[in-house]
């Protein structure tokens, strides 16, 4: 058999109960003592005086006053006593049971919370209390676990939707490899032209699955290392980055004709070589790609205070402010999801988890002549110095 359970109900109607108890027995012990006093102030008798009194027949007779006032007491204290504990039991019961509803009541919003947090899974974290009634303690739990129920609502519908983005993203060209071997292979007789088309549309494909899983993987290291802190831990200059992410893209800036202006001044950070590289490369990549034809991009760096900052600015459409907040989140492009033909919309997330990453931070502006500024800043290696 199960030992009972000693609810928080039970235990505090159990001191409801010890309270009446130690309240009452002071209630008596003060009567006890305010009877004496008032049966002194009444009795005075002179010493020696005889008294007459009454038996329980009616008869009367003479005692001596000292043993009258002592009978007049004895009966005064057993009949308060007798009496007192005959009510002191009914209140001690009353005020028990009256406890052990109002502890149900007041428990309540408790019952609440557990019975919400029992009905809970992944498909109905849109459940809440919504307890109703006075602003108390009470009510400031139930508040609190439904905030918290909001924030794993988003966060689960986040990462239903980052799954999703991210499935539709590799299906893509897994269906544009398995259509074109499906054509080649119901073809009888295929050319080598034909084969050469299927090869080069089939590693286009490879191309573009290799590029989604390897900016997967960099943006769960990121987010990994941004919680349980950096595995590497180097001393690198964002002035050095810098050049090399503009001669990785030079081919692309010079084909759609984009100008990219480098002004650069010493911004050294302590933090991951590999990730830092990444962030650089991700904000030219990104400048270049989402520019109009003709445009120009400017990357700026350097250090104000204990702060290293870089910068990237391009040209390009007018953003509103709302549409460039949602360019961090995973699989947005443009402020729209999955719509460019390049690249799967991870760029500014994996941005801003490698600043994150390092204790910086990444915002974006839109610039009221069109196109976006995207500012990175990042602790400076003379700031973390000082601090160890």
């Amino acid at each position: 058999m199960s030992r009972p359970r000693f609810t928080l109900r039970l235990r505090l109607t159990l001191l409801y109960g010890g309270l009446l108890v130690l309240v009452g027995c002071v209630l008596l012990a003060m009567s006890a003592v305010l009877l004496d006093r008032s049966l002194e102030s009444v009795l005075r008798f002179q010493h020696g005086a005889i008294v007459p009194a009454v038996d329980s027949n009616g008869r009367l007779f003479l005692v001596d006053a000292e043993e009258f006032e002592r009978a007049v007491t004895q009966d005064a204290r057993g009949e308060l006593v007798s009496t007192g504990a005959l009510a002191f039991g009914v209140v001690v019961l009353v005020g028990a049971a009256a406890g052990y509803i109002l502890a149900g009541q007041a428990l309540q919003p408790v019952s609440q919370v557990t019975a919400t947090a029992r009905r809970l899974s992944t498909e109905t974290l849109h459940d809440r209390i919504a307890l109703t009634g006075p602003d108390d303690e009470l009510k400031e739990l139930a508040d609190t676990f439904d905030d918290m129920l909001a924030r794993l609502d988003a966060a689960f519908d986040s990462q239903r939707r980052f799954v999703a983005n991210a499935s539709h993203e590799l299906r893509t060209p897994l269906a544009v490899i398995r259509t074109e071997v499906d054509v080649a292979l119901a073809d009888p007789e295929p050319t080598v032209v034909d084969l050469c088309r299927m090869a080069g549309v089939v590693r286009d494909a490879t191309r573009r699955a290799d590029r989604l899983v390897e900016a997967l993987l960099v943006l769960a290291r990121s987010e990994a290392q941004e919680r349980q802190g950096l595995e590497v831990y180097e001393r690198v200059d964002l002035a050095v980055l810098v050049p090399r992410a503009v001669r990785a893209l030079s081919t692309e800036a010079s084909s759609r004709g984009v100008g990219v202006i480098a002004e650069v001044d010493s911004a050294p950070v302590w933090g991951d070589p590999s990730l830092l590289e990444r962030l650089v490369a991700n904000l030219v990549e990104n400048a270049i790609r989402h520019n109009v034809d003709g445009g120009h991009v400017a990357v700026t760096t350097g250090t104000e205070q204990a702060t290293a900052w870089l910068s990237v600015r391009n040209t390009g459409t007018i953003l509103e402010e709302i549409t460039v907040q949602d360019l961090f989140a995973p699989f947005r492009r443009g402020g729209t999801a999955r719509t460019a033909n390049r690249g799967a919309g991870l760029g500014l997330s994996i941005v801003r988890a490698v600043a994150s990453a390092h204790g910086g931070e990444a915002t974006a502006r839109p610039l009221a002549e069109g196109g976006l500024e995207v500012h990175v800043r990042l602790p400076a290696v003379h700031a973390l110095e000082s601090m160890t």
